[in-house]
């Protein structure tokens, strides 16, 4: 029977190595998507929609397929499905690792606000600004809907869900972006600081250059930690290797 590798998905690296992996003969590949975008990107190998039910239910589906590997390869942000695929993970025996991109560092020129919850973002956000850019996501909007008196852009590939700040206006896009676009997005809408989460990697931080060149204050939420005990690795190579797969 060929190995059954299971990918939790939602991002670029998970699309990238459903693909590595489903190159390659002999092995099976099944990515699960939580299913809260309607239109996401093609996915090789087989995809599973929607949620497992909890740890018990991720765990019996693991064993009812026979999985023989997990590879969470969430958002950084995904601190709940993290939490459950490593005790269903070791709840059934099998073997995971978390496919975790670094996050971002600043550097010279960066007027960078660094917290640790939406929250405190949210209590920072008016000290620093009056027209925010806000790309924390489109489901969680209502830490800022308490803030009446500023003016929030939010770009999103689909609606945001309410609650959300009465002075927002919604752009619908999806990236990525270039410097170029976030400088002009940032200068068109007359923006005064950005809010985002420390979700790492080359394809959302464009708007970071942007904001440093316009000397922007940045408010970031830091990522949440790990579960104890649980690996990591940077990218679709470390997994390879943690698989004993050796990269083509």
């Amino acid at each position: 029977m060929a190995p059954h590798v299971l990918i939790l998905g939602g991002t670029a690296e998970a699309r990238e190595l459903a693909a590595v992996l489903t190159a390659r003969p002999g092995v099976r590949v099944t990515t699960s998507l939580a299913g809260r975008v309607t239109r996401p990107g093609a996915v090789a190998g087989e995809v599973r929609v929607g949620g497992f039910g909890g740890v018990a239910g991720l765990a019996d589906w693991m064993r009812q397929e026979h999985v023989d590997a997990l590879i969470d390869a969430t958002h950084p942000f995904a601190r709940a499905i993290t939490a459950h695929a490593a005790q269903a993970a070791a709840a059934t025996g099998v073997p995971s690792v978390v496919l975790r991109r670094p996050g971002w560092r600043p550097g010279p020129g960066d007027r960078w606000h660094p917290v640790d919850s939406l929250d405190e973002a949210a209590a920072l956000l008016p000290s620093l600004g009056r027209r925010a850019f806000l790309t924390t996501g489109r489901m969680e909007l209502a830490a800022f809907a308490h803030l009446t008196e500023l003016h929030f852009v939010v770009r999103s590939v689909e609606l945001p869900e309410p609650p959300m700040p009465p002075h927002t206006e919604v752009l619908l896009a999806r990236g990525p972006f270039t410097v170029a676009d976030e400088s002009t997005l940032l200068y068109d809408h007359c923006i005064d600081v950005l809010v985002t989460k420390d979700s790492g990697g080359a394809a959302t931080s464009a708007k970071l250059t942007a904001a440093r060149e316009l000397a922007l204050p940045v408010v970031v939420v830091r990522r949440p930690p790990l579960p104890d005990g649980v690996t990591s690795v940077p990218d679709v190579a470390g997994v390879q290797r943690w698989l004993d797969l050796d990269s083509p």
